[in-house]
């Protein structure tokens, strides 16, 4: 299909602003609601950004590097840019969905390409039990933290925090902790993309717990729910010879 209405979209940076300007006047500049695809102009960040705020549109995204290191986006170039869109390899990502109810009985749903992380809040370390599809794996993890990941988003967080990399299209979660004091030997464990995840916060008062969805943060949960959005699908345009199921590939064998 030739994809020819383009919605340009570009972060506040200078150089972002400059180029978006450019690529309108070469190509045009159609609204959300009459283009064919939208084109990012930025960072990891925006391009996270645009992921979420054009998720409704169900338009394939395709971002080129304005930013610093552009794990998300293809290289910038404002020549040919049609036939590339044209070329692009289509990758499908499904968001995890974050259920997260503090002290005070508050819901908050919240939706994470990347991850859903919890983090302790003050000095002292957290106590989380972790349940899988109902069952308790984990009776009371003491650490910085925990977190879910999806296949996009193992190279992030997760992956700093020495959690497993994951191939786009191999169906897993990674669960991962952070900074783990007990149980000391445990490393965490790939789950199967339909796993029900539930966390409940021990001496939630004494010890209390954030939730983080990408960039949704709610304070002082008592539990939270994490599972993947399977009728959400995003749709993200990449160069044929640089597609992020390589991109993630590669990252194995970084020295």
């Amino acid at each position: 299909m030739a994809l020819r209405k383009i919605h340009f979209t570009a972060c506040e940076t200078e150089d972002a602003q400059a180029a978006h300007r450019r690529l309108v006047h070469q190509y045009g500049q159609y609204a959300v609601s009459q283009a064919e695809v939208i084109v990012a102009l930025g960072g990891d960040g925006f391009m996270l950004e645009s992921m979420h705020r054009y998720m409704a549109s169900e338009l394939p995204l395709y971002g080129m590097n304005k930013g610093t290191v552009g794990f998300l986006l293809n290289n910038y170039s404002e020549e040919d840019l049609f036939d590339r869109l044209d070329a692009g390899v289509i990758t499908q990502l499904h968001p995890l969905k974050m259920s997260a109810t503090d002290m005070h009985g508050r819901v908050t749903e919240a939706l994470a390409i990347n991850e859903v992380s919890l983090l302790r809040e003050s000095r002292q370390t957290a106590k989380i039990s972790i349940s899988i599809d109902g069952y308790e794996k984990v009776e009371e993890l003491t650490c910085d933290g925990v977190l879910v990941a999806t296949p996009a988003g193992s190279t992030a967080y997760n992956l700093s925090a020495h959690g497993p990399i994951l191939p786009v299209n191999a169906g897993v979660l990674a669960l991962t902790p952070i900074s783990a004091f007990r149980p000391r030997r445990w490393r965490g464990a790939i789950l199967p993309r339909e796993a029900k995840i539930e966390f409940k916060i021990r001496e939630s008062k004494k010890r209390p717990v954030s939730a983080v969805a990408d960039a949704v943060e709610v304070r002082d949960v008592a539990s939270v729910h994490v599972e993947e959005a399977p009728d959400i699908c995003l749709n993200l345009l990449f160069d044929p010879e640089h597609n992020l199921e390589k991109r993630i590939l590669d990252e194995q064998f970084l020295l």
